[in-house]
């Protein structure tokens, strides 16, 4: 085996029939961990939340409380206490029917919690391209490793065949010697 088949550019022309500059950045980073013999896949989870500033968090925290049960109760209760005691307890309402404050507060409420839902809808959307980058990493390795283990099972059958051939040319030798000693 020469020294040149264990440069980038001849694995790149072997796995992926490109040259080493037509390869992605995804394919070419593989490329540097098969010939690093190293793992190519990445936790995302962990990578993805190291990254995130304290804003970030904090929008995916808003975000998940907005959209869960305990939100809807929470706001549910504090919407007929609203009507309730602006309708029936309260003699002066400072809110009175038709709750044009509350509507008010309401619609700033919704102006505030929708930009932050797509934050972190943005987020969840840059997640799972990080996340379908590592499986296609991790899958593209896997059928490299599987073509290499189909090569050395090739290898290994030509060269017992080989071997075979070998040893049925010294039995023919050796009773064409045979037939030569006995007919002499």
């Amino acid at each position: 085996m020469s020294s040149n088949e264990h440069t980038p550019e001849h694995a790149a022309h072997r796995w992926f029939a490109k040259s080493l500059d037509d390869l992605g950045h995804a394919e070419r980073h593989l490329l540097d961990r098969l010939m690093q013999r190293k793992l190519v896949t990445e936790n995302i989870n962990e990578v993805f939340r190291d990254d995130m500033s304290f804003g970030e968090r904090l929008a995916d925290k808003v975000s998940r409380f907005g959209g869960s049960w305990t939100f809807i109760i929470v706001f549910a209760l504090i919407l007929l206490a609203w009507t309730g005691v602006n309708s029936w307890v309260l003699h002066k309402p400072f809110d009175p029917y038709p709750y044009i404050f509350l509507n008010l507060m309401l619609s700033m409420l919704a102006a505030v919690q929708a930009p932050v839902i797509m934050m972190s809808q943005n987020r969840q959307a840059a997640k799972d391209r990080m996340d379908a980058t590592n499986d296609y990493k991790v899958n593209l390795k896997a059928e490299i490793e599987i073509m290499g283990l189909h090569e050395k099972l090739d290898q290994m059958r030509n060269d017992q065949l080989q071997l075979m051939l070998m040893k049925q040319q010294e039995q023919i030798d050796l009773l064409l010697k045979l037939v030569r000693e006995r007919g002499d």
